[in-house]
């Protein structure tokens, strides 16, 4: 079986799991998230505790059940901390603003670029090269800032652009006469 699949997910208080046939809905205090369940791994819940087994002994139902056990993880994660991503902006005269539920970017374009933010998703710069993406689903706050990363990638010479703040740029050397 596999490893990751064996550890039981916790789940703290004021974090409620539901099930049905389809759906896994976990409730907290940042939101409410739902996945669709899989039919190849069954879902067990007891004393704070939900375990997850494959249904039969095909590898693929067995590497589902780490899988699963790791999407659900990260809604209870989600639901109760959150998770961010930061984007550093490199360049002269690359700057970032956030409204209410947009980001305004300019970085090197003749017109600034709007990207609007979806719901559960804020966006915040604490300054005008740094911007801060938050919300309760992991993989929508990181489909969000490769959006936005994607804008001006950085580019291998200078390193100019917008990365992720723990990225590293190999910079290649110039050509030489």
């Amino acid at each position: 079986m596999s490893r990751i699949g064996k550890q039981p997910v916790i789940l703290p208080a004021g974090v409620l799991l539901t099930q049905d046939e389809q759906t896994i809905t976990v409730k907290g205090a940042a939101g409410v998230l739902s996945l669709h369940q899989n039919s190849a791994v069954k879902l067990s819940i007891a004393d704070d505790k939900v375990t997850f087994c494959a249904t039969n002994a095909l590898s693929d139902a067995d590497a589902l059940s780490g899988t699963m056990r790791q999407l659900v993880n990260n809604m209870v994660l989600g639901v109760t901390k959150g998770f961010e991503k930061k984007l550093t902006l490199v360049g002269v005269g690359y700057k970032a603003q956030a409204a209410a539920n947009s980001l305004d970017l300019s970085v090197g374009y003749s017109h600034p670029v709007k990207i609007d933010m979806p719901v559960g998703i804020t966006v915040t710069t604490p300054t005008p090269t740094e911007i801060v993406i938050k919300g309760a689903d992991r993989q929508r706050v990181g489909q969000i800032a490769a959006e936005v990363r994607a804008m001006r990638p950085p580019e291998p010479y200078k390193g100019k652009g917008i990365r992720y703040s723990d990225e590293k740029i190999i910079i290649k050397e110039a050509k030489k006469k």
